[in-house]
């Protein structure tokens, strides 16, 4: 996949999470049964996941490549290590 298809990929993704959210307030709103809100949010923690699966493919794929070529490694690997730390919060 190239750059634009990535971005054309992730702004789909993050339409759906929009949706799914406002699906989800509307659902609040309407006093609706928590178990159904609750499947709702569920399916909005797994799309969040396919996106950050999506961006970190991408990342690692093309701007750490570019970084290690460009001599930026100590920076690449510091940027990999917070992604880390906060991927584990």
């Amino acid at each position: 996949m190239d750059a634009h298809t990535h971005k054309d990929e992730a702004l789909k993704r993050l339409a759906y999470i929009e949706g799914h959210l406002k699906g989800i307030r509307k659902m609040i709103e309407a006093d609706q049964c928590c178990v159904d809100i609750l499947k709702q949010t569920y399916a909005v923690k797994r799309a969040i996941d396919k996106l950050e699966s999506l961006l970190l493919h991408n990342h690692l794929n093309s701007c750490v490549p570019t970084g290690m070529r460009e001599g930026r490694e100590q920076d690449v690997i510091r940027e990999l290590e917070e992604l880390f730390e906060l991927s584990q919060r």
